[in-house]
């Protein structure tokens, strides 16, 4: 098992910058892709961006890519997504999760969060 918490979530106005964390506890982290996901009021659910397990690797959804970045700490067992330049069409309940492989397709993630809320304001 893995346990995972986000924080960092909130409200922020458009053009502004929030910092998620996503800390795990259970099994080796180091041992997990990792990945971001979003999920707006009647939308399903979308992938946002995933890091590779030594963090070597990344990638995003078009739709953030140049304004978000993820990253990890396998010593502090932490993964993060720094988002700069919001939009409102980023709110979202944020979710992270763990997977073995690296993918970016969400039914393949073992483990989630409980997610955490972005309102970015116009």
């Amino acid at each position: 098992q893995v346990q995972l918490v986000e924080s960092g979530g909130g409200l922020v106005q458009a053009g502004g910058s929030l910092r998620l964390s996503c800390a795990a506890s259970g099994r080796t982290f180091s041992n997990y892709a990792m990945g971001w996901f979003r999920q707006a009021p009647g939308k399903e659910r979308e992938f946002v961006a995933r890091i590779g397990s030594s963090g070597s690797y990344t990638s995003y959804a078009s739709s953030v890519q140049g304004r978000f970045t993820i990253s990890r700490d396998n010593v502090k067992n932490t993964m993060y997504l720094q988002m700069s330049s919001l939009k409102p069409e980023d709110t979202a309940v944020y979710y992270c999760a763990a997977s073995r492989p690296l993918t970016t397709d969400a039914r393949r993630y073992d483990y989630w969060g409980q997610g955490t809320q972005v309102t970015v304001s116009s």
